[in-house]
């Protein structure tokens, strides 16, 4: 049975990369907006975290529905779907200031961004197998590089008032729009099949790992980070400049992922970033000078943004198309818990002389060790009798 067509035109990953940038340019914008603007409201700051964890426990929760919208619309109008949706409830958020509201409102978000997330990846991991890194090189460069200049948001537009919200609505309308009136065909997947939990069992372990590692490093970076800096004595200004490092690095490394994809087997790939974060984080221990710092997270970034996408596309190694979709939502699900967590165990060493870098540091080792070992056993050869 034809289960898609086999390769996707670039025209046709076009639409979807643009409609991702848009809506990563709002949502990088949004997620910083919310604790800065919860006073206007007459919301309490302490809802600041509870606020992030609702959006969180949405995405777990969305990682898991998504599916059966894809299989029954389309890549395409579930695309449109996820962003309405999303939209929806940044449009409640002024017209009900209530921190109760809000935090059911930012838990729909979260459900609606698991569903940004899983059509686009698995749109853009439908098709050849080789071309794979590449265009989850460019679906990664696209969501970074919005959610980077959404940053810019704060200075340049500002907190105050509705025209915040009028931006970020604009900005995913034009997303919508992009889906619904531009050219280029999306996968045309005839039958979805969706994964039992004895063939999740069987996805590679090594992807499912990279996954959940991904979400520790992340979920702790953006969430502790700022603090770690503060606590180095940085001022603000800094902060958001290093922050924007991190990032970049993340952004610069997709390319370069595409590439040694190619050449290097993908667990081993992993391991080679994580060695890479182990000594970006042994940098910041050697020396507190400036230069040292910005040089150490630019290659953090590199290190952390690097194995989600190995991860995903390990993952997708070998499987049937039809699972791709199902296979996706196990991917940010265990993403999901991994960013869910990450923050909290980070959270007990922050008291700690080495602070989140003691965190980033355990994690980054433990995972080249286990990555190294699941390259060597994937590569050893078989004894009779196995």
């Amino acid at each position: 049975m034809e289960q898609t067509t086999s390769t996707q035109s670039q025209s046709g990953l076009l639409i979807p990369v643009i409609a991702l940038s848009l809506f990563a340019i709002a949502s990088g914008y949004l997620m910083s907006l919310i604790p800065l603007m919860l006073s206007q409201y007459g919301i309490e700051a302490k809802y600041a975290s509870w606020l992030a964890s609702a959006f969180y426990a949405g995405l777990l929760v969305g990682a898991g529905v998504i599916e059966p919208f894809v299989a029954r619309l389309g890549h395409k109008n579930s695309f449109v779907l996820f962003l309405a949706l999303l939209a929806a409830t940044i449009i409640a958020l002024p017209a009900i200031p209530d921190e109760l509201f809000w935090m059911v409102a930012r838990f729909v978000a979260g459900i609606a961004v698991a569903g940004v997330f899983v059509v686009v990846e698995s749109w853009l991991l439908i098709g050849d197998a080789e071309s794979r890194p590449k265009r989850l090189g460019l679906y990664m460069g696209a969501l970074y590089g919005g959610s980077s200049l959404g940053q810019l948001g704060i200075g340049f537009i500002g907190i105050e008032g509705l025209l915040p919200y009028y931006m970020i609505i604009g900005l995913i309308m034009m997303a919508i729009a992009c889906l619904l009136f531009g050219k280029g065909a999306q996968p045309q997947v005839q039958h979805h099949n969706v994964l039992n939990f004895k063939q999740i069992l069987k996805l590679n372990k090594a992807s499912i790992m990279g996954c959940v590692v991904s979400g520790l490093l992340l979920g702790a970076v953006y969430g502790l980070m700022p603090l770690e800096l503060k606590h180095r004595n940085i001022n603000t200004a800094q902060i958001g400049s290093l922050m924007a490092l991190i990032v970049l690095g993340g952004m610069a490394v997709q390319p370069i992922v595409s590439y040694l994809s190619k050449h290097f087997a993908k667990t081993l790939l992993m391991a080679l970033f994580c060695i890479l974060g182990v000594f970006s984080v042994g940098l910041t221990a050697l020396s507190d000078h400036a230069a040292v710092l910005a040089v150490a997270l630019v290659l953090l970034g590199m290190a952390a943004f690097a194995l989600y996408p190995i991860a995903i596309s390990l993952g997708c190694d070998q499987l049937d198309e039809s699972y791709i979709v199902s296979a996706t939502q196990v991917m940010l699900f265990s993403y999901s818990i991994g960013s869910v967590c990450g923050p909290v165990m980070a959270n007990t060493l922050m008291n700690t002389a080495e602070g989140l870098m003691s965190y980033l540091f355990a994690i980054l080792l433990a995972t080249a060790i286990y990555m190294i070992f699941a390259n060597i056993r994937q590569h050893r050869p078989m004894v009779a009798g196995e």
